[in-house]
């Protein structure tokens, strides 16, 4: 049985939010645990996500599934086929690749936004994250790499200080981390010495190198997860 009993850090695509102390509905806590197993590669691209399965794996009714599911469809990370269900989303190569087009440009200006506000308290726990990301990515641990990456780029929206640009860019970062996983251990020192050279650039309030190395890293990462095999 899986863990529903967390509150989800956010709800992406401007999906509604718990209030603070508050349990999440059901239907919400199990967007947030499929969620979870899609962007930690548990669920495959392409796998078909039975209710019937779901609802005995995460001890719940098939209503907050189906619940979960709509939501999870709305985020495009599950299709949802007549008469078929619903499966995790397979993109085409295409597709990936326009994605990743659309995730460049919007983290490069949020570095350049970074850079320009330039918030010492934000900066402070970037450098906190920066530095137990690259301990991570040494020892090789996928789970821990996957978390700290997710919080740096969550932390890199917030020194951007644009509410609309950080929501957009969340859900966006979702749908486009199916695209990154593959490869990402074996290319995390690299991953991580790029976030490294981001960072400095906007610590020095350079907007225009900010904004390049940050649309370089997320081509960078896509060419090589993209890559074929």
């Amino acid at each position: 049985m899986s863990d529903l009993g967390g509150t989800p850090a956010h709800a992406p695509g401007g999906a509604a939010r718990a209030k603070p102390g508050a349990r999440a509905p059901l239907g919400q806590s199990v967007a947030e645990a499929i969620r979870r197993a899609i962007l930690t590669g548990r669920y495959k691209s392409g796998e078909r996500l039975v209710e019937d399965r779901l609802s005995e794996e995460f001890d719940v009714s098939r209503v907050p599934v189906r619940e979960a599911l709509k939501t999870l469809a709305a985020e495009g990370l599950v299709d949802l086929l007549p008469r078929r269900g619903a499966r995790v989303a397979a993109w085409s190569h295409d597709v990936a690749l326009e994605l990743v087009e659309v995730r460049a440009t919007l983290e490069g200006l949020n570095a350049r936004l970074a850079a320009r506000r330039h918030d010492p308290a934000v900066i402070a726990r970037l450098r906190d994250v920066l530095e137990r990301g690259m301990a991570a990515a040494q020892r090789g641990a996928p789970a821990e790499l996957a978390r700290l990456n997710a919080e740096y780029h969550e932390l890199l929206a917030v020194a951007g200080n644009n509410r609309v640009l950080q929501e957009t860019m969340r859900s966006l970062r979702e749908r486009t981390e199916m695209v990154f996983l593959r490869n990402s251990a074996e290319r995390a020192p690299e991953d991580w010495k790029e976030h490294a050279a981001i960072l400095s650039a906007i610590v020095s309030g350079d907007e225009e190198m900010a904004a390049l190395l940050a649309m370089r890293h997320v081509h960078n990462a896509a060419r090589a997860r993209l890559a074929p095999t």
